[in-house]
């Protein structure tokens, strides 16, 4: 049956969506074409009309992971943005080192989903992720306090502190919660008490 050029798009919005979000809630071995495509509520077959290959959705869906955003970092009031840089940095990190966020993978954060993965993938894959994280710190550059030369050393640091603490949380939380959140609460109180 032919699909029509709109219905094309669609789906393959649908595709790259879905793969956003399995690759980061399972790891981009952990998930393969059949499950993504159902996912969609496509088949497997149409997933090659629309990609060259795997990889070829794995970087796509990667960058796509990357539009991700932390909540409230994208989606200031005018009145918040006007307000002092150390309200907006510990919302930010509060938001971003939360139970919720570490319980959700597939809804958050790709660099904490997907850095070892994307280690290990090939640098196709390897330039893909490096695009995403830069942005990242461009966008969370603009929330830190300050216009000199350090600013983007301490967004760095600020970023992979959370990052590895997320990362540190989700492979604690089954087997010990209460060091999971302690690890949490920690870096919340560390970053922007």
């Amino acid at each position: 049956m032919k699909v029509s050029k709109a219905q094309a798009a669609e789906n393959r919005e649908g595709i790259v969506e879905a793969a956003a979000r399995l690759y980061r809630e399972k790891g981009l071995d952990g998930v393969g074409v059949a499950e993504i495509t159902r996912d969609a509520g496509l088949t497997h077959g149409g997933l090659y009309r629309h990609f060259e290959s795997k990889d070829a959705l794995a970087r796509e869906a990667c960058l796509r992971a990357f539009e991700w955003t932390i909540t409230p970092l994208d989606g200031w009031e005018p009145r918040e943005a006007e307000g002092a840089p150390e309200t907006r940095l510990r919302a930010l990190v509060h938001g971003y080192l939360s139970v919720n966020h570490r319980d959700h993978p597939g809804e958050g954060c790709p660099a904490a989903a997907l850095a070892a993965d994307a280690a290990r993938a090939g640098p196709e894959m390897s330039k893909v992720f490096a695009q995403g994280v830069e942005r990242n710190i461009q966008r969370f550059m603009s929330v830190l306090p300050g216009n000199d030369g350090a600013k983007r050393t301490r967004t760095i640091a600020t970023l992979s502190s959370m990052v590895g603490a997320l990362v540190l949380a989700r492979a604690t939380a089954a087997g010990n919660p209460a060091l999971s959140e302690e690890i949490l609460a920690t870096l919340r109180e560390q970053l922007a008490p």
